[in-house]
Protein backbone atom coordinates (compact mmCIF):
# COMPACT_ATOMS: atom_id res chain seq x y z
CA UNK A 1 0.00 0.00 0.00
CA UNK A 2 1.12 3.20 -0.99
CA UNK A 3 1.58 5.48 2.34
CA UNK A 4 2.79 8.88 0.56
CA UNK A 5 0.01 11.52 2.88
CA UNK A 6 -0.61 13.42 -1.04
CA UNK A 7 -0.31 10.68 -3.36
CA UNK A 8 -1.26 7.69 -1.61
CA UNK A 9 -4.24 5.51 -0.65
CA UNK A 10 -3.68 5.70 2.94
CA UNK A 11 -6.21 7.13 4.90
CA UNK A 12 -3.92 9.71 6.89
CA UNK A 13 -5.75 12.74 8.46
CA UNK A 14 -3.97 15.62 8.88
CA UNK A 15 -5.97 17.21 12.36
CA UNK A 16 -4.41 20.28 13.77
CA UNK A 17 -3.61 21.36 17.05
CA UNK A 18 -6.67 20.82 18.36
CA UNK A 19 -7.25 17.69 17.56
CA UNK A 20 -9.95 18.81 14.15
CA UNK A 21 -10.15 18.94 10.51
CA UNK A 22 -12.42 21.02 8.65
CA UNK A 23 -15.53 19.35 6.91
CA UNK A 24 -17.79 20.64 4.41
CA UNK A 25 -21.12 18.44 3.21
CA UNK A 26 -22.57 19.35 -0.39
CA UNK A 27 -25.77 17.36 -1.61
CA UNK A 28 -25.07 14.62 -3.33
CA UNK A 29 -27.98 15.00 -5.73
CA UNK A 30 -27.58 18.80 -6.36
CA UNK A 31 -23.84 19.61 -5.22
CA UNK A 32 -25.55 22.44 -3.20
CA UNK A 33 -22.98 23.73 -0.23
CA UNK A 34 -24.55 22.74 3.12
CA UNK A 35 -22.91 23.10 5.85
CA UNK A 36 -19.14 23.40 7.01
CA UNK A 37 -18.26 21.82 10.32
CA UNK A 38 -15.39 19.74 12.23
CA UNK A 39 -14.42 16.22 13.10
CA UNK A 40 -12.32 14.63 15.16
CA UNK A 41 -10.99 11.31 14.74
CA UNK A 42 -13.75 10.02 16.87
CA UNK A 43 -16.06 12.36 14.65
CA UNK A 44 -14.97 10.66 11.19
CA UNK A 45 -14.24 7.48 12.54
CA UNK A 46 -18.58 7.51 13.70
CA UNK A 47 -19.32 8.63 10.18
CA UNK A 48 -17.42 6.42 8.36
CA UNK A 49 -18.82 3.10 10.35
CA UNK A 50 -22.77 4.16 10.22
CA UNK A 51 -23.00 6.68 6.89
CA UNK A 52 -24.19 9.47 9.01
CA UNK A 53 -22.07 12.88 9.53
CA UNK A 54 -21.23 12.90 13.27
CA UNK A 55 -19.17 16.13 13.71
CA UNK A 56 -17.42 17.74 16.74
CA UNK A 57 -19.38 20.61 18.09
CA UNK A 58 -16.69 22.97 19.29
CA UNK A 59 -19.36 25.36 21.23
CA UNK A 60 -20.49 22.36 23.53
CA UNK A 61 -17.11 20.32 23.27
CA UNK A 62 -18.75 17.03 22.37
CA UNK A 63 -19.59 14.64 19.69
CA UNK A 64 -22.83 14.82 17.77
CA UNK A 65 -24.59 13.30 15.30
CA UNK A 66 -26.08 15.92 12.72
CA UNK A 67 -29.98 15.47 13.50
CA UNK A 68 -29.27 13.80 16.81
CA UNK A 69 -32.29 15.81 18.43
CA UNK A 70 -34.15 17.48 15.08
CA UNK A 71 -34.40 14.40 13.00
CA UNK A 72 -32.46 15.94 10.16
CA UNK A 73 -29.86 13.32 9.79
CA UNK A 74 -27.06 13.76 7.15
CA UNK A 75 -26.87 10.20 5.13
CA UNK A 76 -23.31 10.04 3.68
CA UNK A 77 -23.23 8.88 0.00
CA UNK A 78 -19.91 9.35 -0.50
CA UNK A 79 -16.23 10.93 1.76
CA UNK A 80 -13.48 12.45 -0.12
CA UNK A 81 -10.38 13.72 1.45
CA UNK A 82 -8.51 16.47 -0.51
CA UNK A 83 -4.82 15.99 -1.53
CA UNK A 84 -2.82 16.89 1.59
CA UNK A 85 -5.78 15.22 3.84
CA UNK A 86 -6.33 18.16 5.65
CA UNK A 87 -9.98 18.71 4.82
CA UNK A 88 -13.02 16.59 3.85
CA UNK A 89 -15.96 16.79 1.27
CA UNK A 90 -19.30 14.93 2.25
CA UNK A 91 -21.39 14.09 -0.44
CA UNK A 92 -24.76 13.86 1.16
CA UNK A 93 -28.11 13.08 0.97
CA UNK A 94 -30.22 15.39 4.51
CA UNK A 95 -33.44 14.18 5.87
CA UNK A 96 -34.42 17.97 6.28
CA UNK A 97 -32.68 21.17 7.07
CA UNK A 98 -28.96 21.32 7.42
CA UNK A 99 -28.95 24.45 9.37
CA UNK A 100 -29.65 24.89 12.76
CA UNK A 101 -32.02 27.98 12.05
CA UNK A 102 -34.22 25.72 9.67
CA UNK A 103 -32.82 26.94 6.65
CA UNK A 104 -31.70 23.92 3.97
CA UNK A 105 -28.23 25.33 3.71
CA UNK A 106 -26.06 27.14 6.38
CA UNK A 107 -24.72 29.54 3.54
CA UNK A 108 -28.49 31.08 3.25
CA UNK A 109 -26.79 34.75 2.93
CA UNK A 110 -25.18 36.40 0.52
CA UNK A 111 -22.91 39.48 0.78
CA UNK A 112 -23.29 42.51 -0.75
CA UNK A 113 -22.55 45.79 -0.46
CA UNK A 114 -21.50 44.83 3.25
CA UNK A 115 -24.56 43.52 3.77
CA UNK A 116 -26.41 40.40 4.94
CA UNK A 117 -29.02 39.49 1.70
CA UNK A 118 -31.19 36.05 2.54
CA UNK A 119 -31.74 33.86 -0.62
CA UNK A 120 -35.34 34.40 -1.82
Amino acid sequence: MDTNRETGNALDPKYDAAGLITAVATDAATGELLMLAHMNAEALEATLATGEAHFWSRSRARLWKKGESSGHVLRVVEARIDCDQDALWLKVEAAGPACHTGERSCFFRRIEDGCLVRDA
